[in-house]
């Protein structure tokens, strides 16, 4: 009996650090980072500045006062306030990144998607078409020898159809060559 050697806990860490997939996760936090500042920059330097035209710059100024008096502001503030315009800022900046996820990521992939499998399923059903009509070629052509050899050959044929039907036609050619 042989007994297998288990791997060490660096050489599994290793063959797990390796893997595809855990790169490609990775690279796909990596690149999420990066676009949450784009979109964040986005919110910050063109919607809430549009916001701004009917009210402050900063989404995060607007608040309800729950509970006064509401002074201040920052670490300063007195009462209890009810902050949303940071939850709007944050609700902008969400749909913001799944608009754009949505148009730039899932829509062209899905629709790329697709048309791969249009093109193989057009191409299997060209196979299909191919194999039947070389099908349908095979049965002319057994109906034109069969056609051929006379009527009371090519009913012998028929009625030999099955399981020795390749018999049938090795018998019948003998016997052609042997009349002749």
């Amino acid at each position: 009996m042989s007994e297998k050697k288990q791997p060490s806990v660096l050489e599994g860490f290793k063959a797990f650090l390796t893997r595809g997939n855990v790169v490609d996760l990775a690279v796909a936090v990596v690149i999420g980072t990066a676009f949450t500042n784009v979109v964040n920059s986005v919110v910050k330097g063109i919607i809430n500045p549009m916001v701004g035209a009917f009210g402050t710059k900063n989404l995060d100024n607007y608040s309800s006062c729950l509970k006064g008096p509401c002074t201040g502001t920052g670490d300063t503030a007195t009462g209890v306030r009810i902050m949303w315009g940071s939850v709007l800022g944050s609700t902008l900046t969400f749909l913001i990144t799944a608009a754009v996820v949505y148009f730039l990521m899932v829509l062209p992939m899905s629709k790329y998607l697709a048309r791969v499998a249009a093109r193989q399923k057009a191409k299997e059903g060209a196979q299909e078409v191919v194999e039947l009509s070389e099908l349908e070629v095979l049965k002319e052509i057994r109906d034109a020898l069969v056609s051929q050899r006379g009527a009371g050959h090519s009913e012998a044929l028929v009625s030999q159809r099955g399981a020795g039907h390749s018999e049938a036609l090795v018998a019948q050619r003998d016997s052609e060559h042997k009349e002749r």
